[in-house]
């Protein structure tokens, strides 16, 4: 519809030029001597039209003759860049296909191409080290650091990941500590870092960072510290001062964890901390009672057996069902000379769940009262039940014979 309306519209120029110059008249004198020229109006017009119409025509193609090297030249530029794209989204599909080799050839080309230099050595670096490549990809994270140095925290970032991937988290934490900031994901390389490097006291002090930025769900943050403080723990477990101060400290929502309760009683027995040892025991008890806590209260036995044992019998009443406990007590009595009532305990234990620990000290009860047979039958009970949790942890697999 337009072109028509265009068309009609020269139709009516033209038109009227026909008719405008049917009754022009005038004339034109040009004058140049000795020569004179006279031509009709008309003719002057058109003349002048065609002299500005091959003028135009000079100047455009001067112009474009002066100009034609430097457009092939941004031709050419925006045609590499082009391709230097293509090259780096080449990389990028096949980076996160997993396709290292073809991400590190494609990501090498967009650097040399000039892509985003920063990105391309980083991206050629992430793939080198998919490849185990370590020296190329650290060749590759030098030309990262000096093609723009304002993508630093870029490079430290990617550099601390995968220095954990090798398990150098001495090196990753040097690299983390040159972050001028450190944000929430780096907070969980170095915490990912601390572990690795079993610094708990500075796992303790990450956490509450972690978890004031909602990075772990509750449970989680929980695991993380009863792991931590476990292990710090195991640490201070060198001598009894050192140990009861660190325990001293621990806030209340640490102690009451049984199974760090445990860990704390176990490192008390191992220093000879008995009366120690089983009052963890019993305070942890009073606050939630634990089968694994309580295994500990017949280690390291003393002088306080007899308070012990009283304290077991009342425990006993609320939970008669209970095996461990009931081997607790069969312990106990063996060792206040209760030979009758050990076996009891044992037996009932023994009804209740069949473990190797109350077989072994059954055993050991009847080899004490003159039953080698009976001793030697619940020795080999004890063995059948090892044997078979440790087939269980093994999967069922076991080793060809040689």
């Amino acid at each position: 519809m337009r072109a028509l309306l265009w068309l009609s519209g020269l139709f009516a120029v033209a038109v009227g030029v026909v008719i405008a110059a049917r009754y022009n008249n005038g004339y034109v004198l040009l004058v140049l001597p000795p020569w004179r020229a006279e031509v009709s109006f008309n003719f002057a017009i058109l003349l002048a039209l065609a002299v500005f119409v091959i003028a135009y025509a000079l100047v455009r193609i001067i112009i474009i003759t002066v100009t034609m090297p430097a457009q092939v030249r941004a031709f050419q530029k925006r045609r590499s860049e082009i391709r230097a794209r293509a090259l780096f989204n080449e990389a990028l599909v096949n980076f996160f296909e997993g396709r290292f080799g073809r991400a590190e050839k494609a990501a090498a080309a967009a650097l040399k191409a000039g892509e985003s230099p920063a990105l391309s050595a980083m991206l050629a670096a992430r793939a080198a080290h998919g490849m185990r490549a370590y020296a190329t990809r650290d060749k590759y994270l030098a030309k990262s650091a000096s093609a723009d140095p304002a993508e630093d925290a870029m490079r430290f970032m990617a550099q601390a990941e995968m220095l954990l991937d090798e398990r150098r988290y001495y090196d990753a934490l040097d690299v983390l500590k040159r972050l001028p900031e450190k944000h929430t994901a780096a907070l969980r390389l170095e915490l990912r870092a601390q572990q690795m490097a079993m610094n708990w006291d500075r796992v303790l002090a990450l956490i509450p960072q972690l978890e004031k930025r909602r990075v772990f769900e509750r449970p989680v943050v929980a695991q993380l510290r009863r792991q931590a403080v476990i292990e710090s723990l195991k640490r201070k477990a060198v001598d009894d001062k050192s140990l009861r101060e660190y325990w001293d400290r621990l806030a209340s929502e640490d102690r009451s964890d049984p199974r760090i309760a445990a860990t704390a009683a176990q490192s008390f027995i191992a220093l000879g901390g008995c009366e120690q040892a089983h009052k963890i025991v019993e305070e942890g008890l009073a606050r939630q009672w634990d089968p694994a806590l309580l295994a500990n209260y017949s280690e390291c036995l003393g002088t306080d057996v007899r308070q012990q044992l009283e304290r077991a019998e009342k425990w006993l009443e609320q939970h008669p069902r209970d095996a461990v406990l009931l081997l607790v007590l069969g312990r106990l009595c063996a060792h206040q000379g209760l030979w009758g009532k050990a076996r009891s305990y044992l037996e009932a234990s023994l009804s209740i769940e069949s473990t190797h620990s109350a077989h072994l000290d059954l055993g050991r009860l009847l080899e004490r009262e003159g039953k080698p047979v009976e001793a030697a039958a619940a020795y080999q009970k004890a063995l059948e039940v090892t044997l078979e949790q440790l087939k269980h942890h093994a999967g069922g697999r076991r080793r060809p014979v040689v």
